[in-house]
């Protein structure tokens, strides 16, 4: 994508109705949600997240977490 394509999505957003902003506002806000979950999902079956899941375990048997 280009700077300019992207000038143009800005712009096009900015000229849409409240009502369509809103729409736009939920569609886009449910498209990130999913790619977040994707990459997420990608992440753990790579196994990038395994040392942060460790030392989470790990602080909760040594006692280092508290209840919320």
């Amino acid at each position: 994508m280009t700077k300019s394509d992207l000038r143009e999505i800005e712009r096009a957003v900015s000229q849409l109705s409240d009502e369509d902003l809103a729409k736009f506002r939920t569609w886009f806000a449910e498209f990130d949600a999913a790619n977040w979950d994707r990459q997420f999902e990608t992440d753990v079956a790579a196994g990038r997240l395994d040392a942060l899941a460790n030392k989470a375990l790990n602080d909760l048997r040594q006692g280092r977490c508290t209840n919320l």
